[in-house]
């Protein structure tokens, strides 16, 4: 039986998610024991990966990932925040959205870094953790959702460093923020918009999993 091209795509796509899956179990105990282990130090950066906006406003994962970041400055286990992230799905530049959302809720400006150049996840931190050891950053950590922790724990052992520490978000402990989450009303600035193309447009499925699986890293960037 042949099989057409979006069957092929969807079950690659499983496969890659259960590779992915099984390389790093982070259910809900392992994420508040990986929590635990992380409030024995103090990072001096913590990369989030970007999202994009959605209709002009954060989305639930992007709430979460930013309000994570705040707990982890509040509690002393981060003393910085990098967001990563370009122009990639939509015109805005994900990085400068979540770090005005993040400085909307309280995170002091002086503590926001932005990297605006990734289009993929291993992008984020690779190209995080480049420029974070340029600006003098020694003890980084990933800061994210736990199924992107999952994503990127190989790709961070393998091709940057086994000092990148993970610490993806415990759900049960930011359920007991949401009294205080607040949607703060903000409006954004678009790049060049006559000039941008979404990545789906720009480049097939395929390609854009090799940009998922770290071939797309370019490595001069923050030299």
């Amino acid at each position: 039986m042949k099989l057409s091209h979006k069957s092929l795509t969807v079950i690659l796509l499983v496969i890659i998610t259960g590779f992915f899956v099984s390389s790093c179990g982070t259910g809900s105990k392992a994420t508040s024991t990986m929590l635990q282990k992380a409030t024995d130090h103090q990072y001096d950066l913590i990369v989030v990966p970007g999202v994009p906006l959605e209709n002009g406003q954060w989305s639930r994962i992007m709430k979460a990932r930013v309000y994570w970041s705040k707990y982890l400055i509040e509690k002393g286990i981060a003393k910085n925040v990098m967001y990563s992230g370009g122009a990639v799905y939509t015109p805005y530049v994900e990085a400068e959205v979540m770090a005005q959302y993040a400085a909307a809720i309280g995170i002091p400006k002086e503590k926001i870094f932005t990297e605006p150049m990734a289009q993929h996840s291993t992008e984020n931190i690779y190209y995080s953790h480049k420029k974070a050891k340029k600006l003098g950053f020694k003890k980084i950590a990933l800061a994210t959702d736990p199924f992107q922790t999952r994503m990127l724990k190989r790709y961070i052992r393998n091709k940057i460093s086994d000092e990148v520490a993970l610490i993806p978000i415990v759900f049960d402990t930011l359920k007991t923020m949401e009294t205080s989450m607040i949607d703060p009303a903000l409006t954004f600035q678009t790049v060049d918009t006559t000039g941008f193309v979404a990545l789906p447009e720009r480049k097939g499925f395929f390609e854009r999993m090799k940009g998922t699986m770290g071939k797309h890293v370019d490595e001069s960037l923050y030299n």
